[in-house]
């Protein structure tokens, strides 16, 4: 599919996605969003590609908002950044069966912060500009931020970056717990590629997206007796599939796996609907 801005390559198991207005420092926009939701849709559809990595042409990862509509940029109206040009809602990240890895090779404020914080896992430049800098725009935190980074980093450290909006950078980030790896800008890359090509090769792709669905779900299941009741069904499911057999066989031959389940057909859709 041909993409205005946004690029989508192949990298064996590995989709690469690149923000692609380098230009505007990539910024937001409601058409990219809706192509980010389009390629991770047939990325997710797809049982040879194993995990996403998205990062940012240029020298940013994204700007936030394009704010070329000026005052009224949130204002809601035609022109403006969450105008009448919205798209449908697309399937949450967070529910898609296929990690999704951040690799954040500069700048990214506002929602150009906001959407790798709704990925799976981030890889930051630790020299990396980053901020929740709504509240410095006039706007309160977008998406579920304020749901979302309490119960990733503590209350008080999300209090201190949602409320004052403030600029931090990759490696306070890394500090926060906000994003799990820290690199040099010139390694960002390489080295989500490095881990999306791990995640590719060693871990069960069924098994991926049994844990990604359970990890979200129990962040707001209050109840640690249901959580675990939920958990042990399907690790007892888990451990009577194919690819248990072939994890210990191919750790005990030090080979690499080679996997048949399918994160596409092979869910146990009625263990995870729930009881």
């Amino acid at each position: 599919m041909a993409y205005e801005q946004i690029i989508v390559d192949r990298d064996g198991p590995v989709c690469l996605v690149t923000l692609n207005r380098p230009e505007a420092m990539n910024a937001w926009t409601w058409k990219m969003s809706q192509e980010l939701a389009e390629a991770f849709a047939d990325a997710d559809a797809d049982d040879a590609i194993r995990a996403i990595v998205v990062t940012g042409a240029g020298r940013a990862f994204c700007a936030g908002a394009d704010l070329s509509g000026g005052g009224g940029t949130f204002a809601g109206g035609q022109d403006s950044a969450i105008g009448a040009s919205r798209p449908a809602e697309s399937t949450p990240a967070h529910l898609l069966k296929t990690p999704i890895i951040a690799a954040i090779n500069g700048s990214a404020v506002g929602a150009g912060l906001t959407m790798p914080m709704e990925w799976d896992l981030r890889v930051a430049a630790e020299d990396a500009k980053l901020g929740f800098v709504f509240n410095r725009r006039g706007i309160m935190p977008d998406a579920d931020l304020i749901w979302l980074i309490p119960r990733m980093i503590g209350y008080g450290p999300a209090m201190d970056v949602l409320l004052t909006g403030r600029i931090f950078t990759g490696a306070e980030a890394k500090e926060l717990g906000l994003v799990h790896r820290c690199v040099r800008r010139d390694q960002v890359l390489d080295t989500a590629l490095g881990l999306a090509r791990d995640i590719a090769t060693n871990t069960a792709p069924v098994s991926v997206a049994i844990t990604k669905r359970l990890m979200y779900e129990f962040l707001s299941e209050g109840h640690r007796g249901t959580a675990r009741g939920r958990q042990g069904r399907l690790f007892w499911w888990t451990g009577r599939q194919p690819d248990a057999r072939e994890g210990v066989t191919a750790f005990l031959e030090k080979r690499d796996p080679d996997w048949s389940l399918s994160k596409t057909k092979d869910l146990p859709e009625d263990l995870l609907a729930g009881d």
